[in-house]
């Protein structure tokens, strides 16, 4: 068991142990869940492996193709 303490921010560090084990690196995102009383993380290690976390999923070939829309259409209106 590892002990990590909360920032005044509300920010804490997950310790080195606790990140080799389920194989979070620098950067990587994670998903935090309440289960009960608990907070649970969890790493992602793709974007699209949240399919379907906010409801029905569209096939990911769409998702892909309207993410990518997304994107262009936001570069174009910061140009």
């Amino acid at each position: 068991m590892a002990i990590a303490k909360v920032s005044t921010k509300g920010q804490i560090t997950l310790p080195a142990e606790s990140r080799r084990t389920v194989g979070i690196k620098p950067g990587d995102r994670v998903i935090v869940e309440v289960e009960d009383a608990r907070i649970v993380v969890k790493p992602i290690g793709d974007f699209f492996e949240l399919k379907g976390f906010l409801g029905k999923a569209l096939p990911a070939r769409e998702e892909r193709a309207k993410a990518m829309l997304a994107a262009a259409s936001r570069s174009v209106r910061k140009a």
